[in-house]
C-alpha cells in the first residue's frame, strides 16, 4: 500500500485543553521557560546542513542578528539547565550553544539545539517545537508504557524535548544491517515484532524507518539492539489501523523480511504475547497517572470524526469487542485498547493461579 493512501496528507496541531494543562502541572511537565518557539523563528539567515556523505539532511543551520544572538544563547542555556540540571545559571560558563538547526520537513518543524560543554567537548541536543496535544499524549504514553523514560517540558505554546540517542532506522537499515550477523538479525526481528505490537496497543502511528532509532546495547560479549520511537506527532489521529502498525510502511519492508526469514510463526506469536504482558504490567504499575491522562484524552478533540469512526470499526473487526462500537472520541478508543490488553493479561494470570491451585 502506498504512503499516500495509508497516511492523511497533514495532521493539524491541537491545542492543550485546561485539563491537560493541569495534568502537566501536577506531574512537573509544565514549567516557565525563558524562550518560545516563535522567538527562534526570527533568524536572519540560514545554510543547508549536509550529512557525512554530502547529502541534504533536510535541516538548515540558522543565524541570528548580533542584537538577538546573545539573548537567545543565554535563554537556550537556561532551557538546557532546566531540562538537564537544577535550572541555575552556575553551569552557564561551561556551556556553549554550538548550533541552532531548523527542520523544514514534516509537521512539527522543530529546532534542534546543540549544546557543548567547553571543558571536555561533550555535547548533547534538545528540541524546541510548537505544542501539540496529540504529541503530548504520545510522549506521556511512551514514558509510561515503553521501556524508556522521557524528559520534556511544556510552557504555553512551546514544547521542549530531550534528544533520544540512537541510529536513525533508515540509516541503520541501509548501512549497518547488511553487516549484522545472522544472530543479530534474528534479534532485530524479535525487537521489531515487539515494537510493532507496542505501537499498535497504544495507537502510535507513522513509525516509518526515519521516525524511530536503533539503539545498540553491549551485553557481555555481544551486542543487542533496541528500537525506540522518536516522533510522537501521530498519536491517536489516523483512522486506519494499519497506520499504527509499522509493518505496513514500505520503509520497513526489510525489517518485515527479517521477521519472515528469521522467526517461526510460533515465535512471532510468543513475542507478541510477551510485549502485551509487559505493557499490561506497566499499565497496572502506572496507577492513577495513566488513568488521569486517559480520562482527559476522552474529553479532548485530537482527531477527526471520520477517523474515529473508521478506527473503532477496524479495531472491532480485530478484537470482536462490541464496546469499541460505542466510542465517541480517540480517548475512548485508547482507553478500551489499553483496558483490553490489561484485562486479557489479568484473566490469563488468574487462570494460571487457579490451575496451579488445582494442581496442588
Amino acid at each position: 500500500m502506498s504512503e499516500e493512501k495509508l497516511m492523511s496528507k497533514k495532521k493539524p496541531a491541537y491545542p492543550i485543553i485546561p485539563a491537560l494543562d493541569a495534568y502537566l502541572d501536577k506531574y512537573n511537565r509544565k514549567i516557565e521557560i525563558p524562550i518560545f518557539y516563535e522567538d527562534l523563528l526570527r533568524f536572519a539567515g540560514s545554510v543547508v546542513v549536509y550529512d557525512q556523505k554530502g547529502e541534504d539532511s533536510l535541516w538548515v543551520r540558522v543565524f541570528y542578528s548580533d542584537s538577538e544572538r546573545k539573548e537567545i544563547d543565554f535563554s537556550l542555556k537556561r532551557v538546557y539547565s532546566i531540562l538537564h540540571s537544577d535550572g541555575s545559571d552556575r553551569i552557564f560558563q561551561y556551556l556553549n550553544v554550538d548550533a541552532v538547526d531548523y527542520c523544514t520537513f514534516g509537521n512539527s518543524k522543530p529546532f534542534r539545539i546543540k549544546v557543548r560543554n567547553i571543558l571536555n567537548d561533550n555535547f548533547t541536543y534538545f528540541y524546541v517545537k510548537r505544542t501539540d496535544a496529540s504529541r503530548i499524549y504520545g510522549l506521556e504514553l511512551e514514558h509510561m508504557l515503553s521501556p524508556y523514560n522521557l524528559n520534556f517540558l511544556v510552557y504555553k505554546d512551546t514544547l521542549i524535548e530531550e534528544h533520544i540517542a540512537g541510529i536513525p532506522g533508515d540509516t541503520f537499515i541501509k548501512e549497518m544491517l547488511p553487516e549484522c550477523t545472522e544472530g543479530q538479525k534474528a534479534q532485530l526481528a524479535k525487537e521489531f515484532v515487539k515494537f510493532n505490537e507496542r505501537c499498535m496497543i497504544r495507537l502510535l502511528g507513522d513509525m516509518r524507518s526515519y521516525n524511530y532509532v536503533i539503539v545498540p546495547v553491549h551485553d557481555f560479549d555481544h551486542v543487542v539492539y533496541r528500537i525506540r520511537a522518536i516522533d510522537f506527532d501521530q498519536q491517536c489521529f489516523e483512522g486506519k489501523l494499519k497506520v499504527y502498525r509499522p509493518q505496513f510502511f514500505k520503509e520497513n519492508n526489510i525489517m518485515v523480511g527479517l521477521v519472515k526469514n528469521k522467526l517461526l510463526s510460533d515465535s512471532v506469536d510468543q513475542y507478541k504475547v510477551e510485549e502485551r504482558s509487559i505493557v499490561a504490567k506497566r499499565i497496572l504499575s502506572s496507577g492513577q497517572r495513566i488513568r488521569r491522562m486517559v480520562q482527559i484524552a476522552k474529553t479532548d478533540a485530537i482527531s477527526l470524526p471520520e477517523n474515529i469512526e473508521r478506527l473503532k470499526s477496524e479495531i472491532f473487526e480485530l478484537t470482536k469487542d462490541v464496546h469499541f462500537k460505542k466510542c465517541e472520541t480517540m480517548g475512548d478508543i485508547l482507553e478500551l485498547a489499553l483496558d483490553f490488553v490489561k484485562r486479557n493479561y489479568e484473566n490469563v494470570s488468574m487462570r494460571q493461579i487457579i490451575e496451579k491451585r488445582i494442581e496442588l
